[in-house]
């Protein structure tokens, strides 16, 4: 766990000089392909975990146990050649101090995904660099918007500088002609993701990320009724946001991956406390209105 490098600033670990700093599961599904060698997907697979597991993405340093995890499933569903096009899957959990128990932070479907692959490729990417490989792009922007994610849930926006990472990836592709990287295109594509998170109007969708974990989940060990209600209070500014802009991506991720965990905290609580949280969740995400109903 990074509780250390969030209260401290620093990691003091003897001996480690380069360590890594996610750990990611890939799995590539190409059933849907028949006319394409299958030993080239195994290749797509193991380029794909050597190159997010063994890049150093972060300026800090990690314990193994304290690395980032997350998972990529690639749906691949149309090759044409060396070219392939589908979806992405990715999930991200966070510990909770003190429990055996992770809590997700992502649970997100990207179905515009298009990209060249051919057989020993190998992946690289650079900050300082423009790239031109779809796949790299694709991967190296959600790795960071993970990381991004996952440092804003242990400190007030702490995830900033990766945030930006991704941003500017996004800054290198938006003038291409692969998909997902256009404002026009939706509003709930790459585009969109990234640049409401960095938006000042979504600070409290970000705020909330940080007081629902740190100030909630991570003190229910000790004290279940002030976890819940600091999760409460972190969610109330969400109405703000979603005033401003109703179902946004951002919400629907934020609620993708914790409406599940929501239903299950506030069912624990008392009447009073059951009725306002349900009041406040219909408001601001009212696709989910029948888990809320769960919790009375």
């Amino acid at each position: 766990m990074k509780y250390s490098f969030i209260l401290l600033s620093l990691f003091a670990f003897s001996g480690i000089t380069r360590a890594q700093d996610v750990v990611c599961n890939v799995e590539v599904n190409a059933q849907r392909i028949t006319n394409t060698e299958r030993t080239l997907f195994q290749d797509m697979k193991e380029s794909i975990s050597e190159f997010v597991n063994n890049r150093k993405w972060t300026t800090d340093k990690f314990k193994p146990m304290e690395r980032i995890e997350f998972s990529l499933l690639i749906n691949l569903s149309e090759a044409q050649g060396e070219n392939f096009s589908g979806s992405i899957q990715i999930q991200a959990r966070r510990p909770v101090y003190m429990s055996g128990y992770n809590s997700t932070l992502i649970n997100h479907k990207d179905d515009e995904v298009a990209f060249s692959f051919s057989k020993f490729d190998v992946l690289q990417y650079s900050d300082q660099a423009a790239t031109q490989n779809e796949l790299t792009a694709i991967i190296a922007y959600y790795t960071y918007l993970v990381i991004g994610m996952d440092y804003d849930s242990f400190s007030n926006k702490g995830g900033a500088a990766y945030l930006n990472k991704a941003l500017n990836i996004l800054n290198q592709f938006s003038s291409t002609n692969s998909p997902g990287w256009k404002a026009f295109e939706n509003q709930t594509n790459r585009h969109w993701i990234i640049t409401n998170y960095l938006d000042s109007r979504f600070e409290p969708l970000r705020e909330c990320m940080y007081l629902y974990h740190r100030k909630g989940l991570d003190v229910m060990h000790n004290d279940a009724k002030k976890g819940r209600q600091a999760i409460l209070e972190a969610l109330k500014p969400l109405e703000k946001v979603y005033r401003n802009m109703p179902n946004n991506i951002n919400m629907r991720m934020f609620f993708n991956a914790k409406s599940t965990e929501i239903v299950n905290i506030f069912s624990e609580g008392q009447g009073e406390e059951k009725s306002e949280v349900v009041k406040l969740l219909q408001s601001i995400s009212p696709g989910n209105n029948q888990k809320w109903n769960k919790i009375q």
